[in-house]
């Protein structure tokens, strides 16, 4: 959970279902950033959390099998420093956050989506990894990556 007194950037970052690329960029944020950044992630919807984006964290070393999909209702009153949606639906409905002190959008693809259409189990994971690794980059380069809509 987010606290009130840390001197951490209070980053949530926001998807439709909390499934899989917000609950990566969580991930990647606590993994690398856990002494810069204090994270969370939340949905517009709760959808449980996706066996592939835990599989393929767990390939990366970051264990997200025990995080849990979160509705953004939870956090409305919390003052975060940034909300990042990564996905354009995100983006589209994403609620007003009186204490947020920026809204940022950063779109990566949909990796449940892109794999429907995927050959074998492999492509498919093939999917989840890139878009896992750009989210890394991302998170990597907080905060600078956070001065721009992306």
């Amino acid at each position: 959970m987010i606290g009130p007194m840390s001197d951490r950037l209070k980053i949530l970052f926001l998807c439709t279902g909390n499934s899989c690329r917000s609950q990566m960029a969580e991930g990647w944020a606590k993994h690398l950033r856990s002494g810069e950044i204090e994270a969370v992630s939340a949905g517009t919807e709760a959808h449980g959390l996706n066996e592939n984006a835990v599989k393929v964290m767990a390939e990366a070393g970051v264990d997200i099998s025990g995080a849990k999909s979160q509705n953004v209702r939870e956090f409305l009153d919390v003052a975060f420093d940034y909300v990042v949606t990564v996905c354009d639906k995100a983006r589209e409905t994403c609620p007003f956050f009186p204490g947020a002190g920026r809204v940022v959008h950063v779109g990566f693809d949909d990796p449940p989506a892109l794999a429907e259409t995927a050959d074998t189990e492999e492509d498919k994971l093939d999917i989840y990894r890139r878009v896992r690794d750009e989210i890394r980059i991302f998170v990597e380069g907080i905060p600078g990556n956070l001065e721009k809509d992306q």
